[in-house]
């Protein structure tokens, strides 16, 4: 589909079908979509929750969202090398390693890894040590972002990267070309915040799963593709007349790493919700503001990430507890109930459930815990748990 600007605004429904087709590809059927206007582009894969997409991008690379493999691919190989009870992005994304989707013949220069985890670092390693000519880098994100060394810190890490990358791709990335990726990507989470806020002033004007496929689908094109798409989806979404229904609005949490099924979205919102805040691809949607394209691009992404990001579960911030993180989310979002959604085996979510569900408890507070995982095919079970919270809610 073409998204050049033209009189004719393409309808939501066409770009939302696109959207679910291109998140269904894996990533080197994502990377050769983009290569049939672009010969020659390699990619870069990035690992939740966040990294600096606008280096990696100033490199001439396409930065390639890694949110598992879903069920488009069996892990036979990556089960041989992980536990039963890791989480299964971990799983399909060493399989895509092992099995060439994320190699140099498929066009992949590399991946970036980030602090989330022990899984995700061990994941990191093992990925390196089993795809040979793959590039895969580690950023070691400050645990204290409170601290006066944390901006230098976060900044030294952030130029490693940039220096290594470049040595990778045989060029040096300036500054001015990170600058002008800042500014294309300030564009894209402009893009993204405004359909957020459609959604929750305006229910009903566009569903999340809907939403979440688009996001997901900025992840894996170029953001100067995504940006003419997001207008005219934005467009679209503005002159929609929202039909009132009989909803809970409810805030989601803790699927800020593993993309969850978009047939689960659809399920909580037929179930009777209606999702007005999430965390769903936050690291794609981190910043709160514009970052800076003035003075030191890197010093700019690097303060970005520690004074002007959103809340996450695994950004850990002793000025701004993470309870507090939510508790603010549910009353900016004015929701009703909170759903936790993690993934099955997830560390940090399952840490931060028995925290969240304390302070829910003490707020009075509804809230409603469920799990998934990547190959999950049916939702029967999950979406009658979720009608009996809403009606319990809606009827109490």
């Amino acid at each position: 589909m073409n998204f050049s600007p033209g009189p004719a605004i393409t309808s939501a429904e066409e770009i939302i079908r696109e959207c679910r087709a291109l998140v269904e590809l894996l990533p080197s059927q994502a990377l050769a979509r983009a290569r049939e206007s672009r010969p020659g582009l390699r990619g870069f894969g990035v690992f939740p929750v966040y990294a600096p997409q606008e280096i990696i991008h100033a490199a001439g690379l396409m930065p390639v969202g890694l949110f598992g493999a879903g069920a488009k691919l069996e892990t036979t190989r990556a089960d041989s090398r992980f536990q039963s009870f890791i989480c299964s992005i971990a799983r399909s994304t060493l399989e895509l390693f092992l099995s060439g989707d994320l190699g140099r013949e498929s066009g992949f220069e590399g991946a970036v890894f980030s602090s989330i985890c022990d899984v995700a670092r061990n994941l990191c390693s093992v990925a390196g040590r089993n795809a040979p000519g793959v590039y895969v880098e580690y950023l070691h994100l400050p645990q204290n972002a409170a601290t006066p060394a944390a901006r230098e810190y976060t900044r030294r890490e952030f130029a490693r990267f940039r220096d290594n990358l470049a040595g990778r791709v045989g060029r040096p990335i300036d500054d001015e070309a990170i600058r002008r990726s800042i500014a294309l990507y300030n564009r894209v989470r402009e893009l993204i915040c405004e359909l957020y806020t459609q959604r929750q002033e305006r229910p009903g004007s566009i569903r999340t799963a809907d939403l979440f496929a688009a996001v997901l689908a900025g992840t894996c094109m170029m953001p100067e593709d995504f940006v003419p798409m997001a207008e005219a989806l934005l467009a679209s979404v503005r002159e929609h007349a929202p039909v009132p229904r009989d909803t809970v609005n409810v805030v989601l949490e803790g699927a800020f790493c593993e993309a969850p099924p978009l047939d689960l979205i659809d399920a909580i919102e037929s179930a009777g919700c209606q999702i007005v805040e999430d965390d769903l691809a936050i690291g794609w949607r981190i910043f709160r503001k514009d970052v800076p394209v003035e003075g030191d691009p890197v010093a700019a992404l690097a303060d970005a990430y520690l004074a002007g990001s959103a809340y996450t579960s695994v950004r850990h911030d002793s000025t701004r507890p993470r309870t507090r993180g939510l508790l603010e989310r549910v009353e900016a979002s004015r929701a009703d109930a909170v759903i936790l959604a993690s993934a099955k085996f997830c560390e940090p979510a399952l840490f931060d459930y028995v925290l969240f569900r304390r302070a829910l408890d003490e707020r009075g507070v509804p809230h409603l815990k469920i799990e998934f995982e990547e190959k999950m095919w049916t939702f029967e079970r999950l979406r009658n748990e979720i009608e009996t919270f809403t009606e319990s809610l809606l009827f109490d």
